[in-house]
């Protein structure tokens, strides 16, 4: 579609949420479409036909003064049945720019793409999966997304930079676009009380947390060998976020270090109750080998809760110089990093305060209007995308 044709025509955009209830990716789509349909100081919003997953219910009221149409689109994510059926379902809608915020970007769109990349992690640490044939797909999957989309967008400098140094991404194609953080999370309003959630958890204060999906990459085992060294009256470690199928692994780490009786492992939990778990904690563990941005770090500061983290990807970018950031693979700077927060009420809230200030920087507005402006350059540019 060259750029005569594009002004003839209105931007409407295919937007792929069928990952919209995962992990991080779930949380990107969520804020996204929330500031793109929902928030009436954007103007000029795209019509957006927007793929939910079969009985997901419209996550956001419908906006009068937006164009937005919510279709179910069953094909599964990471398919090859989903290559052909989305673009199918972009020619039946008649979308004029598809936006894939995960990096599945189907070869034969009838219209240009923009890809979200969230990370190389499945190039940078390779692991093992229960299915032999995804870390190929993965592979393909990421190569393909930089050779058709028209725009790419990543969510820190470091996926840029990993962008560029591992896909040979062409720098023109490349937009860094920050997520945002939902206004549910900030810090306890003066005078509040202990949050019953914890009680009903099982948490009690002073524990330290870690949120997340325990991969591979999320360095986990160290975390527990460092947290098995600490002083019991220090506090616990709560494991927030584990899915069904890793929690017995995760139990087993914990047995095998004698840290039964000081782990809490929870499962993932409602995103209302996390303000409460953040607030909570003494300290956010965050000691990730590798990660494309870091939405627990960010979370936490914005609840004003110190931030321990890994020095290594995007994380050094979302935390800055709010909190503390150690190398991942020391188990000894880890542990030292854990105590001196546990230790120092004073640096706690000396991080409380500068967390808070750094959290400011991220919202999901200023995601969805940079995004918006990545939306019109790759519309009306789509005749010299490669540029």
């Amino acid at each position: 579609m060259g750029r005569a044709r594009a002004r003839r025509m209105p931007l409407r955009v295919g937007f792929d949420a069928r990952k919209i209830d995962d992990f991080g990716i779930g949380t990107h789509i969520r804020g996204l479409l929330g500031a793109l349909v929902g928030q009436a100081g954007l103007r000029e919003v795209p019509e957006l036909v927007v793929y939910l997953p079969p009985g997901r219910r419209c996550p956001i009221p419908d906006d009068p003064g937006r164009v937005v149409e919510w279709r179910e689109e069953a094909a599964r994510p990471y398919s090859l049945t989903e290559l052909w059926r989305l673009a199918w379902r972009a020619r039946q809608d008649e979308v004029t720019l598809f936006h894939a915020p995960h990096y599945v970007c189907p070869p034969v769109l009838p219209c240009p793409a923009v890809v979200t990349i969230h990370d190389l992690i499945h190039l940078r640490l390779p692991v093992r999966h229960r299915h032999p044939l995804a870390p190929l797909y993965a592979r393909v999957m990421l190569r393909l997304a930089v050779r058709r989309a028209a725009r790419l967008i990543a969510v820190s400098q470091s996926t840029r930079q990993d962008l560029e140094a591992r896909l040979r991404a062409p720098l023109g194609k490349i937009r860094v676009i920050p997520n945002g953080v939902d206004p549910i999370f900030g810090p306890s309003p003066a005078g509040a009380t202990p949050d019953r959630a914890l009680a009903t958890l099982g948490l009690v204060p002073p524990y330290y947390l870690f949120v997340g999906n325990p991969l591979p990459h999320k360095n986990l085992p160290r975390l527990l060998d460092a947290f098995g060294g600490l002083p019991p009256a220090l506090g616990s470690l709560a494991l927030v976020g584990v899915p069904d199928r890793l929690r017995a692994t995760a139990r087993s780490w914990c047995q095998a270090r004698g840290l039964e009786a000081r782990v809490t492992v929870l499962a993932p939990v409602p995103t209302e109750t996390m303000p409460a778990i953040y607030r909570g904690a003494l300290a956010l563990v965050c000691p990730s080998l590798w990660e494309g941005f870091g939405l627990p770090a960010l979370e936490a500061l914005a609840c004003g809760t110190p931030v321990l983290a890994s020095d290594r990807g995007a994380l050094p970018e979302v935390v800055g110089s709010a909190g503390l950031l150690v190398d991942p693979t020391n188990v000894d700077a880890l542990r030292e990093g854990m105590y001196t927060l546990g230790v120092h009420a004073s640096l706690r809230a000396a991080f409380r305060e500068a967390g808070l200030a750094r959290a400011r920087a991220f919202s999901w507005d200023h995601t969805a209007e940079a995004t918006l402006a990545v939306y019109r350059e790759a519309w009306w540019g789509a005749g010299d995308a490669g540029d």
